[in-house]
C-alpha cells in the first residue's frame, strides 16, 4: 500500500496544492485544449510566468463547459530549489508567495477576465498527496427555480430558471435509490478505458423559503457530464413526465437514448473536495487507484 515511487519525494520534487475557485461562463470547461480557453490552461500560463517553465496541473475533478468552481483542488510538483525561488519580499514561506504571485500572474493573463479565477489557497502538499486520487469525496450543488418560483435576475447567472412546476418530494423519493456502490453508464459519457462504477453518497432536493431548489451531489468520483445527466433525469420525474422509478430502471438496464438529457450547466458548482488526514494521503491515493485499475480491467 505504501510504495515510495508513487510519491514525488521520492524523485525529489515538492507538491504544492492549489485551492482554486472560477466562474466557469467564460471557459471551455477545465481541461486543457490546443485552441479554446480553458481554466487549466490560464493557471499553466500564470504557472510559467513564475515558474519559468511549463508547468502541468493534477485535478481533483475535471468540470465541463459552463461550470464552476468555489473548492477545486489542484497539484503540481516544483524542485527545492524552485520551491524556494517563490519567495519575494516579505514572505517568509514560499507558499505564501505563491498565491499572491500566481494571482498577479494570473491577472496579466486573463486582463479582461481578470477576477473569473482565484487562487484562494496555496500551501506545500502533505507526503502522497495526489490532488485527484487522495479526494475522498467531491460536492457538487445547483440551483433551480421553477414555473412558479419568482426569478431573481441578480441569481440568474447561477440558477436554472425552469418553466414548469416541479415536485421536490417525487424527485427525493426516485433520487434515493441510485445511492451506493452503483454502475453509472446510464448517466455518463463514457471515456475510453475508464469505469462508470462510482459510489453516489448524498442526491437530495431541499426546496428554501424563497421557493428555489437547492440541490446538493456527492460521490467519490464522477464519471463525465454525471451530475448534469442525474440532474436533467431529475427534472423529467419532478414535472411529472415519468414515473418514481424510472431513473431506478434506466440505472439498472444502462439505458442511454433520447430522454437522457443534461441539465444545463450555468447553476452548476463544484462546491468542495473533501481529503483524509494528512497521515492517511499516499494510502488513500494508492487505494483509489488500485479500485480503478481493477474496476477497468473487469469491464
Amino acid at each position: 500500500m505504501h510504495n515510495p515511487k508513487l510519491t514525488p519525494e521520492y524523485q525529489g520534487l515538492i507538491r504544492a496544492r492549489l485551492d482554486i475557485a472560477y466562474d466557469g461562463g467564460p471557459y471551455s470547461g477545465w481541461g486543457i485544449q490546443p485552441v479554446e480557453r480553458t481554466v487549466q490552461g490560464v493557471i499553466e500560463q500564470a504557472l510559467a510566468v513564475i515558474v519559468r517553465r511549463p508547468i502541468r496541473l493534477t485535478v481533483a475533478g475535471r468540470t465541463d463547459a459552463g461550470v464552476h468552481a468555489r473548492g477545486q483542488v489542484a497539484h503540481f510538483d516544483v524542485t527545492p530549489e524552485e520551491w524556494d525561488g517563490l519567495r519575494r519580499g516579505h514572505d517568509v514561506l514560499p507558499e505564501n508567495s505563491l498565491r499572491r504571485r500566481l494571482n498577479g500572474a494570473l491577472g496579466m493573463v486573463l486582463r479582461e477576465l481578470r477576477g473569473t479565477v482565484e487562487i484562494t489557497a496555496a500551501s506545500r502538499a502533505p507526503l502522497g498527496f495526489d490532488a485527484r486520487f487522495s479526494a475522498l469525496w467531491r460536492r457538487y450543488s445547483y440551483r433551480i427555480a421553477d414555473g412558479s418560483t419568482r426569478k431573481d435576475p441578480l441569481q440568474r447567472a447561477l440558477t436554472l430558471w425552469h418553466e414548469r412546476d416541479l415536485d421536490v418530494a417525487r424527485m427525493n423519493q426516485a433520487a434515493a435509490p441510485l445511492l451506493g456502490l452503483q454502475d453509472f453508464r446510464a448517466f455518463a459519457k463514457p471515456r475510453d478505458g475508464s469505469t462508470t462504477v462510482r459510489t453516489l453518497q448524498r442526491f437530495d432536493f431541499e426546496q428554501d423559503a424563497d421557493g428555489v431548489i437547492n440541490v446538493n451531489v456527492q460521490a467519490d468520483a464522477f464519471c463525465h457530464n454525471m451530475v448534469r445527466a442525474l440532474l436533467g433525469a431529475s427534472l423529467r420525474i419532478g414535472e411529472g413526465q415519468e414515473g418514481v422509478a424510472w431513473m431506478h430502471e434506466r440505472l439498472v438496464a444502462g439505458i442511454r437514448d433520447a430522454k437522457s438529457v443534461l441539465a444545463a450547466p450555468h447553476p452548476l458548482i463544484l462546491e468542495e473536495v473533501h481529503y483524509p488526514h494528512e497521515t492517511a494521503m499516499h494510502e488513500r491515493a494508492v487505494l483509489t487507484r488500485t479500485r480503478r485499475a481493477v474496476t477497468e480491467a473487469a469491464r
